[in-house]
């Protein structure tokens, strides 16, 4: 163990579906060949944690530490680099060998596969780890590792029209409504309905419009994006674009998606998903949200409170993104 990295920390251990998260004392981990150890700065939440936890995304083999949106000094060298929730890939299947390490057959995703950042120190392939600036701070950063690239690959899928629909405007939506505004796009903005103060935080980050899912936007879209995990938003955004136009599905989890008339689809619409994260993903959307630059709205909890920040997202009592401080 490198010299002043003690041989325990602190962490939030994932032990299966349904249990409750435990701050415990664990081994610190040591790093292999090829990783990184890191001292943890900040972790970001996301609603993939939540899926995790509940048991809609497995776990295969438990105990885990959860949390894939790290940021962290590398020990030994005080290099800040962010680490996101693709952890691993193989280099040699063949959508690897296409270059869509995002689908490769035997990826290991941080958090799930590998254990992740609500803990005092994690460790990293190197080859996953993203540099960031030194004066970038660690909570604005922290919800770019996944909010923020599932955002920027979501928008490129959904092409560049004028109109864009966001769905559930949360952690990913917020920072996808700065880089949408920045490409001269408007933005409708989506929430439950009844959920004023998420309507007038959209409005107030240049949203041309906010108001509830139920209902149909002012203007036709030309693409949506559905952040929120219910399937019964499909229909709903699909009769919410124009014809030719494109529903990207931005969720690792949907609940299932209704019944709804060919109509809907018909016209040459396209529904799609996007999985995952590239490493060119991650290159390209950091240097962007640097350019901008992207400013994130963050609630800090302490790493004791992971589970309690948890359920504040479940429950929808914060703004923006939050993120685990150990």
């Amino acid at each position: 163990m490198p010299a002043g990295v003690p041989p325990t920390m602190r962490a939030v251990v994932f032990r299966g579906p349904g249990r409750p998260l435990h701050l415990e004392r664990v081994p610190t981990p040591e790093p292999a060949e090829g990783q990184l150890l890191l001292a943890v700065e900040a972790c970001g939440i996301c609603r993939t944690d939540l899926h995790l936890l509940d048991g809609e995304v497995a776990i295969a083999d438990p105990p885990r530490i959860l949390g894939h949106q790290i940021v962290g000094t590398v020990v030994g060298s005080g290099l800040r680099v962010g680490v996101p929730w693709l952890g691993w890939t193989c280099g040699a299947c063949p959508q690897c060998r296409a270059g869509r390490e995002n689908l490769c057959v035997r990826a290991r995703f941080t958090g799930r596969d590998l254990d992740g950042g609500f803990a005092e120190y994690a460790v990293a392939d190197r080859r996953f780890c993203f540099p960031l600036a030194g004066d970038h701070p660690p909570l604005q950063a922290a919800p770019l590792l996944c909010a923020g690239l599932i955002g920027y690959r979501a928008l490129r899928f959904a092409g560049d029209g004028p109109r864009l629909g966001l769905y559930g405007f949360g952690a990913a939506a917020h920072i996808a409504v700065q880089v949408a505004r920045h490409q001269g796009r408007e933005v409708y903005a989506f929430t439950r309905r009844g959920d004023d103060a998420a309507q007038a935080f959209a409005r107030r980050l240049g949203a041309t419009w906010a108001g509830p899912s139920d209902a149909p936007p002012p203007a036709e879209l030309d693409a949506a994006v559905i952040f929120a995990p219910d399937g019964r938003l499909v229909p709903k955004a699909l009769r919410a674009v124009r014809p030719g136009g494109t529903v990207v599905c931005g969720g690792i989890h949907m609940s299932d998606i209704p019944a709804f008339s060919y109509d809907a689809l018909w016209h040459e619409r396209v529904l799609r998903s996007v999985a995952n994260l590239t490493r060119r993903d991650g290159e390209e959307f950091l240097a962007l949200a640097a350019e901008l630059p992207v400013r994130t709205e963050v609630t800090a909890y302490p790493l004791e409170q992971a589970a309690v920040a948890l359920e504040d997202l479940r429950a929808g009592r914060f703004s923006g993104a939050a993120v685990v401080v150990p």
